[in-house]
């Protein structure tokens, strides 16, 4: 049992690295493993996003304002139920605009994210934005 529990966590965590990491290095199929189909997105902006396709979308057009992105992501708390588990990720991404190329926007937030097991892959199912703050210097 703790051998299976520890094995559910590393496999989250691995989620929100690859979730970090396709955004930053531009690698959408990497990006794109880390959602269920019919994902539900919150809090990125005004709308809600409903479906991989249409969030997948919206963010690939918004990187196109900036040079880089650096998203570093603190150890998640995570609670398992089954196949189902609650993630709180802190994050701090760091985005450097393509307008004025000395402007870095930094986000400090948390990602609240529903998990699910589909297909015996962990999937971000629901996942939320809150942020903490905001600076561009």
């Amino acid at each position: 049992m703790l051998a299976e529990t520890l094995a559910d966590r590393a496999a989250i965590q691995d989620v929100m690295l690859k979730y970090a990491a396709g955004v930053d290095e531009r690698d959408l199929e990497l990006y794109r493993s880390c959602f269920a189909d019919d994902v539900e997105i919150l809090n990125f902006g005004s709308q809600a996003y409903h479906g991989l396709d249409t969030w997948a979308e919206y963010v690939w057009a918004a990187l196109e304002k900036y040079n880089a992105t650096q998203h570093m992501l603190g150890p998640s708390l995570i609670t398992i139920d089954g196949d189902r588990a609650e993630v709180r990720t802190d994050v701090q991404a760091l985005h450097y605009l393509k307008e004025g190329d000395a402007e870095t926007f930094t986000l400090w937030a948390t990602y609240n994210t529903l998990m699910q097991r589909i297909q015996g892959h962990w999937k971000i199912k629901r996942h939320s934005l809150q942020v903490t703050g905001t600076k561009t210097e």
